[in-house]
């Protein structure tokens, strides 16, 4: 089956719980340690771990990490070792990891998940694993740190993150960081990094105050992001602009957004009717339509992996044919039934087997089922110009050359037109060289780089930022 890219990132959810036993133990006592693996999946790697221990009834216990989605120590159900074979249950998921043990260090095996299976195979750690992030930040730190609350009064749900504030007497410059798409935390955290927090601790540390809260619906954060579009996380930023307004130590004219990817889209909603809003700083964010956002970034991806242009063409017709029939249907339920039957069409007259076609059509569903509609259907049919032409404060727009989910040559020109059509002079687009998505250096901007990458945040884009907001 051809790939189809249908968000702006595709994470594959890890969220395990049970208890474990064992069974028929021949090979238990090679088993114990940590046993790296990873999934790959529409071109980003995900590693697991699975972390396997003898209880004191010396029956076998396991808990998995999931190192780049920011998930440790979830406990997984029964697992069964009868002779060279392990199987290690998830009953909570409908998955489980059955494989060979082929060596004292190394086992074969396949991960399979809601339907969906994925070979992956094993190998031994010598000590428990740790990832390498030697940008994050480590006390004691020159500057204060609180825990805060601020309420989103339209949607009634208090928000939770953190405040950091320079040393002295201040007011300060204050930003307030605006996550991209998907259910994040305070710190932005994806594939083992923690962008926000690496930011958070430079710009402080610069004599900037920073906002980073947890989206709705995630950590210390109330509400649900089911149904939720961007236009209604923009709400949530405002909320956080309405309350730095009410600090004594923030200036109250030099409160600005930095927004990532879709928090680049969510920045310019705020700015383009609240005139308090002092600055933009796009990372990554949108200057096009959703649609040819998604519609390139799976382009792209598929060329640099090595996709032939006739598939990529299959795979962006097909794309395009389910996004007209979400845009028309309003009806969540009324579209899945609508998107569902035209991707069986499309098969069929592809002369698809039967066996195969119902397949496709029910993973299908669980990728891209009704309750991702409202929040996908708005991110595909909102053009950014409309808002970024209304800013009137000052931007500056960042973007990796080598970023592959937002393009840089396609959406920062695209952002500049936009704002000094309207007659806004004080903006500035800086495409930086090496840079991926998340603004890493890389090698080929591909999202399975993401998590293998030391190094969290660009210090020349730190720069950058920090030098550009004391600037103004």
């Amino acid at each position: 089956m051809k790939r189809i890219v249908l968000l702006p990132m595709l994470l594959v959810a890890i969220v395990l719980t049970d208890s474990l036993s064992a069974q028929n133990t021949t090979n238990k006592n090679i088993l114990p340690g940590s046993w790296l693996g990873k999934i790959s999946t529409n071109g980003i790697d995900l590693r697991l771990v699975f972390n396997l221990k003898l209880n004191d009834k010396d029956s076998l216990i396991s808990t998995l990490d999931s190192p780049d989605q920011g998930a440790k120590n979830i406990p997984l159900g029964r697992v069964i070792v009868d002779n060279k074979k392990l199987t290690i249950k998830a009953p909570v998921l409908a998955g489980e990891y059955t494989g060979t043990v082929t060596s004292d260090s190394t086992i074969e095996g396949t991960w399979t998940q809601q339907g969906q299976s994925f070979i992956v195979s094993l190998k031994k750690l010598k000590t428990a694993f740790t990832a390498n992030r030697p940008q994050e930040p480590r006390p004691p730190f020159p500057y204060t740190s609180e825990e805060v609350t601020f309420t989103n009064d339209k949607f009634n749900i208090k928000l939770a993150g953190t405040l950091t504030i320079p040393t002295g007497p201040g007011p300060f410059k204050a930003v307030i960081m605006i996550t991209g798409s998907g259910p994040q935390n305070r710190n932005e955290e994806l594939m083992g990094h923690k962008p926000f927090l690496v930011i958070a601790d430079y710009l402080s540390r610069n004599g900037i105050a920073v906002l980073r809260f947890d989206d709705r619906g995630v950590g210390k954060s109330q509400g649900t992001q089911l149904n939720a579009t961007s236009a209604d996380f923009a709400t949530d930023a405002e909320a956080a602009l309405n309350f730095l307004k009410n600090n004594p130590k923030i200036n109250q004219k030099e409160i600005g957004f930095v927004g990532h990817s879709e928090g680049g889209l969510i920045a310019p909603i705020v700015a383009a009717s609240n005139p308090d809003v002092g600055f933009i700083v796009s990372l990554a964010g949108p200057g096009v339509t959703g649609q040819q956002v998604i519609i390139r970034q799976s382009q792209d991806i598929g060329r640099l992996s090595g996709e032939k242009e006739s598939d990529i063409k299959e795979s962006t017709e097909t794309n395009k044919k389910l996004y007209a029939v979400l845009r028309k249907e309003t009806d969540n339920k009324k579209a899945e039934i609508k998107i569902l039957s035209r991707y069986r069409e499309i098969l069929e007259k592809r002369k698809t087997s039967k066996e195969d076609t119902e397949k496709a059509v029910d993973q299908l569903k669980l990728t891209f089922g009704a309750n991702k509609y409202t929040w996908f259907r708005y991110f595909i049919m909102t053009d950014p110009s409309i808002y970024w032409k209304k800013v009137k404060c000052p931007v500056i727009a960042l973007n990796g050359e080598k970023d592959l989910q937002v393009a840089a040559n396609e959406n920062l020109p695209a952002i500049e037109k936009a704002m000094k059509s309207s007659g806004n002079k004080s903006v500035k687009t800086v495409k930086l060289p090496g840079l991926n998505h998340l603004f890493q250096h890389c090698k080929t901007g591909l999202p399975a780089e993401y998590s293998s990458i030391e190094e969290t945040f660009s210090p020349e884009a730190l720069k950058i930022i920090t030098d550009w907001i004391l600037a103004l």
